[in-house]
């Protein structure tokens, strides 16, 4: 789902950075796409969680990541509803308005509230559901709040335990990935379209084989 305010949004962030920066590369949700001749690729997704933004619902944020030579390597995600900023520079934690944070405390799979989204794909969603229903016997609870990059700040800041999502793609979690494992969590290597884990370290590798991604 785009609205205008995607696009908007979007045109503004690219014309920031190339303002600043006009060698980088760039990729965004609604179409940026530009080859970097510095080694820096900015990816951008200027409202995560559109659904929400245009029903007047929180759980939308702004996206922005640098990979540095093929490494995700500095992210902020902004919540304007809330005021929070996230940030996150690899090698030196991850902040939220300034404030150090840390993945939740052990709790063990059993006592883990899950965060998930679902694919806009019938034909998914319901291969999804099954899964969920087959996970939920196992765990505590599942929140679903319509943002993938919110959802990875609430791990890193210890609100959820694990977020778990099928079809997402890089620019809704370059920021918010590296955001959870600055945190002293751990994430789910990415490939387009394909599964996305991230979680604490003491659940993830029980929710990683439950949902029968384990190598």
């Amino acid at each position: 789902m785009v609205t205008a305010m995607d696009r908007w949004a979007e045109e503004t962030i690219v014309g920031v950075l190339l303002d600043a920066r006009p060698d980088d590369g760039l990729l965004g949700e609604e179409g940026a796409d530009k080859a970097s001749d510095t080694g820096v690729v900015w990816i951008i997704d200027p409202i995560d969680g559109t659904t929400n933004f245009i029903r007047d619902l929180p759980g939308f944020s702004v996206s922005i990541a640098a990979r540095i030579n093929g490494v995700d390597s500095v992210g902020v995600v902004h919540d304007p509803i809330r005021s929070e900023r996230f940030t996150a520079i690899i090698g030196s934690g991850a902040f939220c308005n300034g404030e150090a944070l840390h993945v939740s405390e052990p709790v063990g799979l059993a006592r883990a509230v899950l965060a998930t989204g679902f694919n806009y794909q019938p034909a998914v969603r319901a291969e999804q559901a099954q899964l969920i229903a087959n996970l939920l016997p196992d765990i505590a609870d599942i929140r679903r709040f319509g943002g993938a990059a919110i959802d990875c700040c609430s791990v890193a800041c210890g609100r959820l335990d694990a977020y778990y999502e099928v079809g997402v793609q890089e620019w809704d979690i370059a920021a918010g990935g590296l955001l959870v494992r600055e945190a002293g969590g751990r994430t789910l290597d990415h490939r387009p379209d394909g599964p996305f884990v991230c979680g604490s370290v003491t659940i993830f590798e029980e929710l990683v084989g439950r949902l029968g991604l384990a190598d």
